[in-house]
């Protein structure tokens, strides 16, 4: 069927790759097209056979950050999926900025990642809740620790498009925005290109993680779990 998303995996460890593909394998929508255990061979089945998404251990041979990295640059079509036994930040961070939508710590049920394989390949962002809240005061030291061509980027933003960031930051999607809007998906989109050129930042995350610490409002697991639900598509 054309519409399966089509998947590889890469974890070095034979018993617990095995236990993924196998949950994987049980869903009818989810096809998947081989398994690996270096970030060579990550590298070479993505370029290969093209899927969808790839599920990739951090801790590999050769290491997991390196070779989502490079499918990043070579195949930008292939979501990134991070899965790791370690909660360490560095990680996580690092993980993002390479290009992975996903990151997932290996206490995950079998439920849990099927629903998130299924979201990432419709272009959702998902962090393990429990790190969402470090990702958020990391990153919002990052903010502020730039240097701004006004004191604060959000009041560039126009009515409209403060009303559309909030939405964004409530995890809406931007056809979920046009239709609380009645604006068509394409303007949303348009929208949201003004947003993120005018806060100086790279993504919807960032957007709304920028316009929570700005508003100051909510206490900080409240953010997470909506940081959580914000899609990463434009």
């Amino acid at each position: 069927m054309s519409d399966r998303i089509r998947i590889v995996i890469i974890d070095d460890h034979p018993l617990f790759r095995s236990g993924i593909v196998q949950t994987l394998e049980a869903e009818a929508d989810i096809e998947v097209l081989a398994q690996g255990a270096t970030a060579d061979e990550a590298v070479q089945l993505t370029r290969d056979l093209l899927p969808d998404l790839l599920l990739l251990d951090v801790g590999i041979p050769g290491g997991g950050l390196n070779a989502a990295q490079t499918v990043a640059t070579v195949c930008p079509a292939t979501k990134i999926v991070m899965i790791t036994g370690s909660d360490q930040e560095e990680n996580l961070l690092a993980a993002l900025r390479a290009g992975a939508k996903a990151y997932v710590l290996k206490g995950v049920s079998a439920r849990e990642l099927v629903a998130i394989v299924r979201g990432a390949a419709a272009g959702e962002v998902y962090i393990t809740p429990s790190l969402a809240t470090s990702l958020l005061m990391e990153m919002s030291n990052t903010v502020s620790a730039k240097p701004a061509l006004v004191a604060n980027p959000l009041d560039e933003l126009t009515e409209r498009e403060h009303g559309i960031l909030e939405l964004v930051a409530g995890g809406a999607s931007n056809k979920e925005i046009g239709q609380k809007l009645f604006l068509t998906e394409k303007t949303v989109k348009h929208y949201m290109t003004n947003i993120l050129q005018k806060l100086q930042v790279r993504n919807r995350v960032e957007a709304a993680l920028l316009a929570q610490r700005s508003a100051q409002a909510g206490d900080q697991m409240g953010v997470a779990a909506k940081l959580t639900k914000v899609k990463a598509s434009n």
